[in-house]
């Protein structure tokens, strides 16, 4: 078989959350965040499941980076937990929850991995949710000096920042959908949201860059790519609506492009934005549309959409044999990475590009010899590689990827039923075993190179 090899210097490392791994929630002056609240709130989560525990990551963070040296990673995606800092969201510093951030760092660097640090994984204090959350402007505000706090401390070290992960899942799937904390259903509060958390990215690029010189600042940004399952207008509207929901509305104004008309005059015609763009200030799209030194991208899958018809709803199409969906279920759709590559790319001109999050959730658990033989995760994950291979040789300025996850976690809303994590996580004992897949991918990082 013939090695796709990567250009020399390409970053290869793992990601987490936060919430989804370090457990001591209410440990060394923490404050609480709307996922602690969400995940104690019954019928919220799967199970009843909560982040209290998760993986221990805030005490077995040693074996954690050097489990990560084991494996030949080069960078590792972390999250800070924001009220873990600022446990009322703003105001006095919590140095403990500081000073566990640091010897992170640290460790990491001599284990020469190198930090990539994310400032917003979605454990907003609750103190700032109970004044009203990203759908006010004072969030917005609170967060640049949440960043400034951070990026002080750790800028020396630090030299790869990402404001927000994912601010989609943010706003909508939080305050329109409700599958995620707060869990409201109002779209209008949810467009509030989607602009402030993009004006506090805005606004904190250049802190981040006053704080750590040298370094570079960008956002992650997740992507579904939706394929009409027609060529009739109407799937193909449907398509483009959906887009426009998921990807345009949050892409086009950190590119410069403003929020799509079209998506626009849609949600002023349905009556959820009676004044139209009335909360968008002089000098927010300006500040939103700061420079990038680059953009991290969240990919999974596609969907594929019929419009409605008869009185049914919009609805996905399930288009691909049971074989190639995960255990989410999400169709494995690795033409979807190289397309979106291309996307960002040619139309909106992105001067650096990392996958800052690309796996697959499979049950695959220890067998009688204590090896977890995930064989799909390792075939998912080297169809992606080759996606992403291709979108280099077309020109795409991809610098690194970053697989989703590291560990077995909790997966927000479904618990702890599904495992992304390269290493499996025995909850009850805290055992960390590194699947096939990781021993596959460190082989992968020591050729920088994947087998096509």
């Amino acid at each position: 078989m013939a090695k796709l090899v990567f250009p020399e210097g390409f970053v290869w490392g793992t990601a987490t959350a936060s919430y989804q791994v370090e457990g001591a929630w209410t440990e060394d002056g923490k404050g609480e965040s709307i996922w602690d609240r969400f995940s104690h709130t019954p019928g919220k989560i799967k199970k009843g499941d909560t982040g209290d525990v998760a993986c221990d990551h805030y005490h077995r963070w040693p074996e954690d980076v050097h489990l990560m040296q084991e494996l030949g990673l080069s960078a590792y995606r972390f999250s800070v937990a924001w009220p873990r800092i600022l446990p009322n969201g703003r105001g006095p510093v919590n140095q403990v929850g500081l000073d566990f951030y640091s010897r992170l760092v640290d460790a990491l660097l001599e284990a020469g991995i190198t930090p990539y640090a994310t400032l917003y994984h979605w454990d907003l204090p609750q103190a700032l949710q109970d004044e009203g959350g990203w759908p006010r402007r004072s969030t917005a505000e609170a967060f640049v000096e949440y960043a400034d706090v951070v990026s002080r401390r750790l800028g020396d070290r630090v030299k790869h920042w990402i404001t927000h992960n994912e601010p989609w899942c943010v706003s909508m799937l939080s305050y329109q959908i409700g599958e995620h904390a707060p869990g409201h259903h109002d779209t209008q509060e949810a467009l509030w949201a989607a602009h402030h958390v993009l004006l506090s990215h805005g606004w904190a690029v250049p802190v981040l860059r006053a704080n750590s010189p040298g370094g570079e600042a960008g956002i992650t940004l997740n992507h579904t790519h939706y394929t009409p399952a027609s060529r009739s207008q109407a799937d193909v509207a449907q398509a483009r609506r959906l887009d426009g929901w998921f990807n345009r509305w949050y892409f086009d104004p950190v590119f410069g492009y403003g929020y799509p008309a079209d998506m626009t005059a849609g949600h002023e015609a349905e009556g959820t934005l009676p004044q139209g763009l009335a909360f968008v200030q002089p000098g927010d799209m300006e500040a939103i549309a700061a420079p990038l030194d680059f953009v991290g991208l969240n990919y999974y899958t596609r969907e594929v959409i019929r419009a409605a018809e008869a009185g049914n709803l919009p609805q996905e199409v399930f288009a691909a044999p049971a074989s190639e969906w995960t255990d989410m279920p999400w169709e494995v759709y690795p033409e979807g990475l190289y397309q979106l590559l291309s996307r960002v790319h040619f139309h909106y001109h992105a001067p650096k590009i990392y996958i800052t999050e690309n796996g697959c959730s499979y049950s695959d658990g220890p067998d009688a010899a204590g090896r977890v033989r995930d064989a799909r995760r390792i075939a998912y994950l080297q169809a992606h590689f080759a996606a992403a291979h291709r979108a280099l040789q077309a020109g795409v300025p991809l610098a690194g990827y970053f697989v989703w996850s590291f560990l077995d976690n909790f997966e927000w809303a479904r618990g702890y039923d599904q495992r992304f994590g390269l290493v499996w996580v025995d909850y009850g004992t805290q055992q960390r075993l590194p699947k096939d897949s990781a021993l596959w991918y460190r082989s992968v990082i020591q050729a920088n190179a994947v087998e096509a």
